[in-house]
């Protein structure tokens, strides 16, 4: 029972819990003392170290660690502790309840050594996440939070049911990979964990709901749904070729909208998908390289991205717009915040010396050495796109871009400046010694960033694509537009889908009601004196309370018998 509450999610969940008992002012500092403490646990266990417990017939093993598991759950841990750190002066018990919760049940993703504690801490970080969105108490928050939990039900359900095929046809439900066999078990789970993961089609929730959260539930946000999956992909998905594409053309299409949309969270929300493509695209690959390559991008990736939603919700927070086209001139009024972002902003574009040059180039490099050079090219376009969308465009027209912008501008709480210095600090740290993260990761292959071709190829590209930016900055100037995405489909096709569904299915069933009325009255009507119809030869004046003792005796084994039989059939 002990070891059950030393798990690292069941920690933070736990912490949930007792922050609900604390009085308002101690709930922020209690808040980061339960990933320090799930983080000392992650650290400490050895690799190999499994808890277990019994449910019903099932024997669990809740936590299982090895190098994948505990990488996960440091940067899980460290990003819980930072964004706790930036929401330190939020007071609203429900954020602060469900961001623990939500961080804790990534936790329990990724430690979980069989699937169904899998998917019991995949439905609570859904339902926990959920109120993120819902916590910013308007219409727009409330419908986009809706989209997103059916979306995220659906993929649940998916998975689950995944899982109970899985377990039909082999008797495991062990976390373990999975040949590249397309059973329908197979199928329904890697559909449900590629919803989590926003792979295109099923991407939409990402782009609709994070831009909608809270400013501090967007930055949980942008760290744990995507990568959790990411960490499940690698896990039981390693060398599914179809995740090849699948992430290439993620890479791509997240890039286009990101240059595309006017608003700085959707253009973070889209180029979630575009980093995570990446790293969808290595677990495909599947070579050592090209695993460590997509573990390396996702730990990177939810420092700087997180730093990034950090530093755009701190421009919103002090200007109440996060529309590029009332921003601009921002410059002088937040000069450390501009110094913060471009810290993000030149660490996802693999800038050298930032910790997404350490990471991407991996990935790049692993198809490279694969000798897929159409997913190297696609990759490669795709980083041309994020210098330009999120190195440049976002920056430029938020901070600079108008110099007679009078935008009032609330001064920020030191602690929004403390967690974006400590996201900012790990970003530069990891650019400068790879070391401290490669140590960590998972798989057997050797790799160095700082090599001479790496270095010169990063930089031209760069410097190509800000003469292309300088060149065409004003088609990409901030304005109010709405980019559609393949979720117009779905809209579209909504009213119909509730006529056949809905109603078609509401109606259906009033009519079975209604006839089952009806015959209850017939047969009401007709047994009322069965006698009548039994014997036409009776007298119809000989009424049922006349009846002798035999007749009612036989009338009532008839009536048994059918309660017996009806009872039997139904159950």
């Amino acid at each position: 029972m002990i070891e059950l509450l030393t798990i690292p999610g069941v920690i933070l969940i736990i912490g949930a819990v007792l922050l609900a008992l604390l009085p308002e002012k101690f709930r922020s500092s209690a808040f980061l003392l339960f990933p320090i403490a799930a983080l000392a646990f992650v650290i400490t266990r050895p690799d190999g170290y499994s808890v277990t417990a019994s449910l019903g017939n099932f024997e669990l093993i809740v936590m299982e660690v090895d190098a994948l598991s505990r990488v996960f759950g440091i940067i899980f841990a460290i990003t819980a502790f930072v964004a706790g750190t930036y929401a330190w002066h939020i007071k609203d018990l429900g954020q602060q309840v469900n961001a623990l919760v939500y961080a804790g049940s990534a936790l329990g993703v990724t430690f979980a050594g069989d699937l169904l504690t899998l998917i019991i801490f995949w439905e609570l970080m859904a339902v926990s996440s959920t109120w993120l969105i819902w916590a910013n108490r308007n219409e727009a928050s409330d419908k986009a939070g809706m989209r997103y939990l059916i979306y995220h039900v659906l993929g649940g359900g998916l998975l689950l049911g995944g899982i109970l095929w899985h377990y039909m046809d082999t008797g495991s439900l062990l976390v373990e990979s999975l040949a590249q066999e397309y059973t329908i078990g197979n199928v329904m789970m890697l559909i449900g964990v590629s919803i989590n993961a926003a792979v295109i089609p099923l991407h939409t929730w990402l782009a609709d709901a994070y831009p909608k959260a809270t400013v501090t539930g967007a930055v949980f946000m942008s760290a744990f749904t995507t990568k959790s999956a990411v960490y499940v992909l690698i896990r039981v998905f390693p060398g599914w070729e179809l995740l090849i594409w699948f992430g290439a053309a993620m890479a791509i299409y997240g890039v286009v909208y990101a240059v595309i949309c006017k608003d700085i969270r959707e253009i973070l929300a889209y180029h979630i998908i575009s980093q995570v493509g990446f790293m969808v695209c290595g677990i495909g690959i599947g070579t050592d390289l090209a695993l460590n390559g997509a573990t390396a991008h996702a730990y990177s990736h939810i420092l700087y991205k997180s730093l990034l939603f950090m530093s755009t919700g701190a421009v919103l927070y002090a200007t109440g717009t996060s529309k590029l086209v009332h921003l601009g001139g921002l410059a002088k009024k937040m000069p450390y915040v501009l110094g913060l972002y471009l810290v993000g902003g030149f660490s996802i574009s693999g800038l050298p010396l930032f910790n997404g040059y350490i990471s991407k180039s991996m990935t790049i490099s692993a198809a490279g050495y694969a000798h897929n050079e159409a997913a190297m090219l696609m990759l490669l376009f795709a980083s041309v796109g994020t210098f330009l969308s999120v190195g440049l465009k976002l920056p430029y027209y938020t901070w600079f871009g108008k110099e007679d912008n009078d935008i009032e501008v609330k001064p920020l709480p030191k602690n929004m400046y403390i967690g974006m210095g400590m996201a900012a600090f790990a970003c530069i740290f990891y650019g400068l010694y790879p070391q401290a993260l490669y140590m960590y990761l998972p798989f057997d292959a050797d790799y160095n960033p700082f090599t001479i071709y790496h270095f010169v190829e990063v930089t031209q590209i760069s410097l190509m694509t800000f003469a292309g930016f300088w060149l065409l900055r004003k088609k990409l100037a901030g304005e109010l537009i709405i980019a559609l995405d393949v979720d117009w489909f779905y809209r579209k096709a909504t009213p119909a889908a509730r006529r056949v569904f809905v109603h078609g299915v509401d109606n259906f069933y009033d009519r079975v009601e209604e006839k089952i009325w009806d015959i209850a009255g017939f047969l009401t009507k007709k047994f009322k004196n069965p006698m009548l119809w039994l014997n036409p030869f009776t007298d119809r004046k000989n009424v049922a309370s006349r009846y002798s003792p035999s007749m009612e005796v036989i009338m009532s084994f008839i009536l048994f018998t059918i309660l017996v039989f009806s009872l039997v059939y139904l159950t």
